[in-house]
């Protein structure tokens, strides 16, 4: 079956605000969300694509653009079921007001069992987008063949989840994955089992150097939900 290439959205303004943006319409690409997705077609220059898959929302139709741009001929398609999970209530909201909500201790430590009030569960997030990357595996592999490969670009617990199936790995721990904005994260699918080929790949190492607020020993941090702004 086809190479999956997953790409997450460039880095964001809600990313840089703090904000959980959801499927709040409007929220694009900042200044530096826009340089990551002008080096992607760089970046990826030497594979072949047979298709660009796109999440809905505009900061993922921004970040393919380049690529689209400078492969001219390769087909976008846009894939609701590859959409941002659907926060509900909590869309728009700032992540750090979010923090003091019991329901994020949930969504931490049990997520299979989180449902955003007004919005969608954890776990129905996961199985759609699930069923969009069989069904688009098996309609690149008939158009294309079984060594084709195709780049989806969406949203960070959206890949989480993709990941966290494709590992054989409960939803409960996806939160140990992380995928920073732009980054390229690659899952071989075959016959009997899907092989994850990379994770979070952005090609720069600069979110491993310590931050200022985690002290000389470093603190623990919890999985910034939607995926949070990676690299200062």
């Amino acid at each position: 079956m086809p190479t999956l290439i997953l790409l997450r959205h460039g880095r964001s303004t809600a990313n840089t605000s703090g904000v959980l943006a959801g499927r709040t319409p409007g929220v694009a690409l900042d200044e530096r969300g826009a340089a990551q997705a002008a080096a992607l077609p760089a970046r990826l220059a030497q594979v072949p694509l047979a298709a660009a898959v796109s999440s809905p929302l505009q900061r993922c139709q921004e970040t393919l653009r380049p690529l689209l741009d400078a492969r001219r001929g390769l087909p976008l398609f846009t894939e609701d079921r590859i959409s941002e999970c659907d926060y509900g209530d909590w869309s728009g909201r700032k992540l750090a007001e979010l923090n003091d909500e019991p329901l994020m201790e949930v969504v931490q430590h049990h997520p299979s069992a989180a449902a955003f009030p007004g919005g969608e569960s954890m776990r129905a997030m996961q199985a759609r987008a699930v069923d969009a990357v069989r069904d688009w595996n098996a309609r690149i592999e008939a158009g294309h063949g079984a060594e084709a490969a195709y780049v989806m670009c969406s949203h960070g617990d959206i890949i989480k989840s993709l990941v966290a199936d494709a590992l054989g790995m409960h939803l409960d721990l996806f939160q140990r994955i992380s995928v920073e904005p732009c980054s390229v994260t690659v899952i071989r699918y075959t016959r009997l089992r899907p092989f994850l080929v990379r994770l979070g790949d952005t090609g720069d190492f600069g979110s491993l150097a310590p931050r200022e607020d985690e002290g000389a020993a470093g603190t623990e941090r919890d999985a910034a939900l939607g995926g949070g702004a990676g690299a200062p």
